[in-house]
């Protein structure tokens, strides 16, 4: 059975982060098992995705250049227009099901009013709206309000993983609506990684959010620097950083991040907010790249096996860590393999596109039956 999906993301797109990556990501993966999948979005974004995919996009407001993810004044504006662009595309294309991602997504897909509606959660509220607010307590309470409010109203939730799962179904989802489904992503997409004697410079790679948790990495490559005073920080992003204490690699998308991901380095993920599922470090894994992570955000990763962890927050600990594979191209090789194997076996886009599809079409089946 075809099935005619609507895919909602409530952002600008395309943009090389990484709920506009797991959104495309989603939308391919299904469109090759033969489904038709539109895409509806923010009438901003950086050029064409090339994928072919049909985009369905909202009004564009006059001097709108804004990519970065987070709260701004005019989102509820580009939000209710959403809710318009999405229920003529559900009337004129014949949609079966919403895919929404992330919180805002949901909104306009209940406020569309088609059923049934697939919430893909992309993190809690709880966990990173405080983030924007510099730790407001105001914020957290907001967070925790809607992680009970929304979620539960969705035919059926998509977690990445087993925490956040289990955080919405705490607050109120029904366990029997709530499936975990690891993020897609294609390994013929990327090269392997070279793996060279010479020291190789740390990078970072993705958007410069306060939740991305950047401080801790400054301060652990300086501590590496008090060991190692050749060892390099690269910042790899569509964003320049206000920082000396890295260089700047301008990546506005993926076809400028991917030679940078096949050179040798060692690939640091800070992050220490637990819900979301960075995408930069399956893009990591899937190029062979050695990987620190702290603990919180880790998911993918097994310790000494796919990559080295850390304790949240423990900047000697980071280093020790970068040190350690900077210093041994053996470790950093063994890591890379295991890495990318992990994606092989765990993410592979047809395995995932399945499983979604089966959710769709029990849900469709209940809707019938009803």
């Amino acid at each position: 059975m075809t099935l005619r999906i609507a895919m909602v993301g409530a952002c600008p797109y395309p943009v090389p982060q990484g709920s506009q990556v797991l959104l495309r990501d989603t939308a391919l993966a299904l469109r090759a098992r033969g489904h038709e999948v539109h895409l509806v979005v923010y009438g901003s974004g950086l050029g064409d995705d090339g994928t072919g995919l049909p985009v369905h996009r909202g009004r564009r407001l006059p001097g709108d250049q804004r990519t970065a993810a987070g709260p701004f004044p005019m989102k509820p504006l580009l939000d209710l227009d959403l809710v318009r662009v999405l229920r003529r595309v559900v009337r004129e294309q014949r949609i079966d099901v919403v895919h929404a991602h992330n919180y805002e997504a949901l909104l306009v897909a209940l406020s569309a009013r088609k059923r049934p509606v697939v919430y893909h959660a992309h993190n809690a509220m709880s966990d990173e709206l405080p983030y924007y607010f510099h730790g407001s307590r105001t914020a957290a309470r907001a967070g925790r309000w809607l992680d009970r409010r929304f979620p539960s109203r969705a035919d059926c939730v998509i977690a990445p993983h087993r925490r956040l799962a289990g955080h919405l179904i705490v607050r109120g989802c029904d366990p029997a609506r709530v499936a975990i489904v690891p993020p897609p992503l294609d390994v013929a997409a990327f090269e392997q990684c070279a793996v060279g004697k010479t020291t190789p410079p740390v990078v970072y790679a993705g958007n410069l959010d306060p939740y991305q948790n950047l401080g801790l990495l400054y301060e652990a490559v300086d501590r590496l620097r008090a060991r190692l005073p050749e060892a390099r920080l690269l910042i790899a992003s569509a964003e320049a950083p206000q920082t000396p204490r890295a260089e700047f690699v301008y990546t506005p998308d993926f076809d400028a991040l991917r030679p940078l991901l096949a050179e040798d380095s060692v690939f640091a993920v800070p992050r220490v907010s637990w819900s979301g599922y960075p995408i930069k470090l399956l893009n990591a894994m899937a190029a062979g790249k050695a990987i620190v992570a702290c603990e919180s955000a880790a998911y993918p990763l097994l310790d000494r096996v796919s990559g080295l962890i850390v304790p949240d927050n423990d900047a000697a600990a980071f280093a020790e860590a970068l040190h350690e594979l900077v210093t041994n191209p053996k470790l950093r090789a063994e890591l890379g393999r295991n890495a990318r194997e992990t994606i092989l076996a765990e993410h592979r886009p047809d395995l995932v596109a399945e499983q979604i599809e089966t959710l769709d079409l029990r849900l469709l089946g209940s809707t019938s039956e009803s």
